[in-house]
């Protein structure tokens, strides 16, 4: 399962996504999305956990939390759309 994570601190790295998410399951992936130009987090990213089951209880148990003064939003990714203006 594809999970979507926003309203991150920009302090916050992959590592501590991470620890953050592992005690829900195991992880495939975690991808933090940094900005080219400054090299600084753009404060979303994506976790890919192995197991759906465990990644609705991340979702569930996360979503609405606070990290570092912050609110962050946790929930299934959806796929990107094409871009129909071209």
């Amino acid at each position: 399962m594809n999970i979507f994570v926003g309203g991150l601190p920009f302090k916050v790295d992959e590592s501590e996504l991470r620890e953050i998410f592992e005690k829900y399951g195991e992880l495939t992936s975690v991808k933090l999305i940094i900005d080219k130009q400054s090299g600084r987090s753009k404060g979303f990213g994506f976790v890919e956990m192995a197991d759906d089951e465990a990644g609705q209880q991340a979702i569930s148990a996360l979503d609405g939390t606070e990290l570092y003064g912050r609110t962050i939003g946790v929930r299934v990714s959806e796929d990107k759309k094409p871009d129909k203006r071209y």
